[in-house]
């Protein structure tokens, strides 16, 4: 038990320590903040954004960015266009936010889910236990591995979408729930298993060959000796230590996630309208004529979407500087 203890109280102070440095780093600090303040407004885009994201003036529209300053400060949050209109007259900047909300809401949902339960579970299961579970899991993620994830994610949004509609139609229909398509929530629960699906086997990965290594310590052999069960090893002891590469690997793949999210909707497979989506607003933006004569289309939505994947990248390389005990 001491042991045991002592290797806990190392994991936890290993952790504060690696913490302390990443909050020295200029370069993280600065991530974080950006994310915080992007992903709060996401978070708050019902309060924040002067406008419903389906709410079209027609005499504003392809409007350029502008300020009303003629109507006191509520005027010149409720009558100004930010980051101007669109060709259908809606806010810009209004769009921006919501899809930053969608943009939040399908990377954690696929990331958690996916890179975390997943990914965490079967990595444990398959470095610990070994044999027929190891090669059970190592086997249907190499599947999953071999099949293009653009593909995949077509796969899954052709067999599953047309069924969940109906699904849900049918739950309108006959109870008293409603709302649950214009929500969006169809494209939500589609996209969320599309990025699970090709987004666990990576964590699973990292955590196996941890796990493959760090069984055979000593602390783990004295936790056997004295009848620790198999899921007490699992959770309780080897978990904890195998927390720094997991961590380091979320967080930069929380980066890849966005984009991977972004493309989908680029491309025609994610949320689509009427909810806004940053993929979407590039893609209406995407093209010579609106670069040209209305540039401000796409700027907003580029630059969100430029921080967002810069920053989580810069904060991976960060935390894997303040985790890797090779960088020290």
């Amino acid at each position: 038990m001491g042991t045991n203890k002592i290797d806990n109280l190392g994991g936890q102070s290993h952790l504060s320590r690696s913490l302390r440095r990443l909050f020295r780093k200029k370069i993280a600090v600065i991530c974080l903040v950006l994310i915080s303040i992007i992903y709060c407004l996401g978070i708050f885009a019902p309060i924040v954004s002067p406008y419903d994201y389906s709410e079209q003036d027609y005499t504003a529209i392809r409007q350029a960015p502008s300020f009303e300053m003629n109507e006191g400060i509520n005027g010149f949050f409720t009558k100004s266009h930010f980051a101007g209109t669109d060709r259908a007259g809606r806010d810009v900047f209004t769009r921006v936010l919501w899809g930053i909300q969608n943009t939040l809401i399908l990377t954690f949902i696929g990331m958690i889910t996916g890179g975390l339960v997943i990914g965490v579970v079967f990595g444990l299961m398959s470095g610990y236990f070994g044999g027929k579970i190891d090669s059970l899991i190592m086997r249907v993620g190499e599947i999953f591995t071999v099949i293009p994830s653009f593909l995949l994610v077509l796969i899954i949004t052709a067999t599953l979408k047309p069924r969940i509609r109906e699904w849900v139609i049918w739950v309108e229909d006959n109870s008293f729930v409603e709302g649950l398509i214009s929500s969006g929530f169809i494209d939500y629960f589609v996209v969320s298993v599309a990025l699970v699906s090709f987004g666990w086997y990576g964590t699973a990965r990292l955590v196996r060959s941890q796990i493959l290594y760090l069984k055979e310590s000593q602390y783990i052999e004295a936790a056997r000796a004295i009848g620790v069960s198999h899921w007490g090893i699992i959770f309780k002891h080897l978990l904890p230590n195998a927390l720094s590469p997991i961590i380091v690997t979320v967080t930069m793949g929380m980066g890849s996630m966005v984009g991977v999210e972004i493309f989908l909707s680029w491309v025609g497979v994610g949320i689509q309208p009427p909810r806004p989506s940053l993929g979407l607003m590039l893609w209406e933006g995407g093209n010579i004529s609106v670069l040209r004569n209305q540039p401000w289309m796409l700027l907003a939505p580029g630059i969100v979407t430029w921080i967002m994947m810069l920053s989580w990248n810069l904060l991976g390389d960060a935390m894997n500087d303040v985790f890797n005990p090779r960088t020290r």
